[in-house]
């Protein structure tokens, strides 16, 4: 009986100790934070990058958009410059006609 005694008194001891027992790790639990805070920075990060990019390709478009009114403006202007350049050769012509006249009536 005494060794039932005896192991039942180790018994309750290791079950003492067992109960005391941490079963958390700091180092895991130290790990676990610091990814945890990365994983925030990276988050953030990311977040800006995002923001970042949707004024970049607002300003994109934009710049599309008014490389596109330029486009037309500049087309709108050659066309002008061409017209205007048809009615001076017409010009010219009209007067090298006048000219050809007056010569005819001062012979």
């Amino acid at each position: 009986m005494k060794s039932f005694n005896e192991k039942e008194k180790k018994l309750n001891e290791v079950l003492n100790k067992l109960s005391n027992l941490s079963l958390e790790n700091p180092q895991i639990t130290s790990s676990i934070e610091e990814l945890n805070n990365h994983k925030n920075q990276l988050e953030i990060e990311k977040n800006e990058i995002e923001n970042k990019y949707l004024l970049l390709k607002e300003d994109y478009e934009n710049l599309k958009s008014r490389l596109e009114e330029l486009k037309e403006k500049q087309l709108f202007e050659k066309k002008k410059e061409s017209k205007f350049a048809e009615k001076i050769d017409e010009l010219n012509q009209e007067t090298d006609i006048l000219l050809e006249e007056v010569d005819k009536w001062q012979m």
